[in-house]
């Protein structure tokens, strides 16, 4: 979010209150279309990260489609982003299945079993649907095992001892996810992998999907590393390349706005927020990760330090230790950054609590608009 705009949003929104800021997408996608530019790759929307559909209109000037991860995933991308829809689950129902006939371009599955069980519905089917397969390299780059797909005893993408010998008949492309926030080094070190392991089916297709992970956006991103490697599988082996970045289109492109309801004293002071780590930025804890704060510290950085934590019944509901050049008063307001990816389609009404507004900001008119302020109705309506 840029600084100059900041006191004026605050000033604005309620709170809590997702924003996001309009012109750093815009910067996002600008990258994204040079990359496109450069190597003629595809380039989707991982729904999984972002979707605020209010903003669809904006990335699909830019983006060749979305990524699912089941009907609704891909309904939604049918419905607002009105470009090609590529789906992957880990497994699909038959139901899964009828409905995805009507609403998607490509499906990638998991196994051979599966592709195997789901084929003449697919052949059978009024619409023409490409099918891929998801592989598991076998090689891991992610540093957390929780985002790691191809640690050991993971259940996502086929082996290659379980794909050796078996027929890609039917089967147009090759999907394989390795990634987590990191950069063009790591997807050139994957790619060597795969073409030892896959090269001769890597021939036998028409597109390759790198997935998801890469952290295109990011001031340090090798684009030129990443514009050769896909240069290079384009040419070697004659496919069409299409990427599925999340965090990258939105990247720095939001923030959360909180305010302070109380301090309380244990063994240190305690402020307690209107937002929750379990309830609307989980990632705090899953990850885990500390988010930055504006005009924050790391404890015992500045003057006044604190434990930040949410509002719910949950002992673990804490944000973490931070320090201010002031103390704390209730009514205060804090921003949160980068809370646009992931953290937005994470939320929860986990007790309840008020579930943040999602709003949107142009700093060429400095409008902030509020898109959805939730009530009791939607708490009430999850569960009946």
């Amino acid at each position: 979010m840029q600084d100059p705009h900041l006191d004026q949003i605050v000033r604005q929104a309620p709170s809590p209150c997702f924003v996001v800021d309009l012109a750093a997408l815009r910067r996002n996608l600008a990258i994204l279309r040079q990359v496109k530019q450069r190597t003629g790759a595809h380039i989707l929307l991982a729904q999984k990260a972002f979707s605020l559909f209010h903003v669809y209109p904006l990335i699909r000037e830019t983006l060749d489609g979305v990524c699912a991860s089941g009907p609704w995933e891909a309904r939604l991308g049918r419905e607002e982003f009105g470009k090609e829809v590529h789906t992957f689950a880990a497994a699909y129902s038959e139901a899964h299945i009828q409905e995805l006939l009507e609403l998607t371009d490509h499906l990638v599955f998991n196994s051979l079993a599966q592709w195997q069980r789901f084929r003449p519905l697919i052949e059978a089917a009024s619409r023409s649907i490409d099918c891929a397969f998801r592989i598991n390299p076998e090689h891991s780059e992610g540093a957390v095992p929780l985002y790691d797909p191809c640690s050991p005893g993971s259940r996502l993408g086929i082996r290659y001892d379980d794909l050796k010998g078996a027929s890609l008949d039917g089967i147009s492309g090759l999907h394989w996810h390795t990634l987590c926030e990191q950069n063009a080094d790591a997807l050139e070190r994957t790619l060597a992998v795969v073409e030892q392991k896959f090269g001769p089916m890597l021939e036998q297709v028409e597109y390759v999907n790198f997935g998801g992970g890469h952290h295109i956006t990011r001031p340090d991103y090798d684009i030129d590393l990443l514009c050769r490697c896909i240069e290079r599988i384009k040419e070697r082996y004659g496919v069409e390349v299409y990427l599925e970045p999340g965090e990258a289109v939105a990247l720095n492109a939001g923030i959360l706005v909180a305010s302070v309801l109380d301090v309380v004293e244990n063994d240190g002071p305690n402020a307690i927020l209107d937002t929750s780590a379990t309830a609307h930025m989980p990632d705090t804890l899953e990850m885990p990760y500390r988010p930055h704060i504006i005009g924050s510290g790391e404890a015992g950085e500045k003057a006044y330090s604190y434990r930040l934590g949410g509002m719910t019944c949950l002992a673990g509901d804490v944000i973490g230790q931070y320090s201010f050049d002031r103390p704390l008063e209730p009514g205060q307001r804090l921003v949160f950054t980068d809370m646009a990816h992931y953290t937005m389609v994470k939320t929860s009404f986990f007790n309840g609590v008020q579930h943040p507004a999602i709003a949107t900001y142009e700093p060429e008119s400095g409008h902030l608009e509020i898109l959805r302020e939730f009530t009791y109705a939607d708490f009430k309506g999850r569960l009946g």
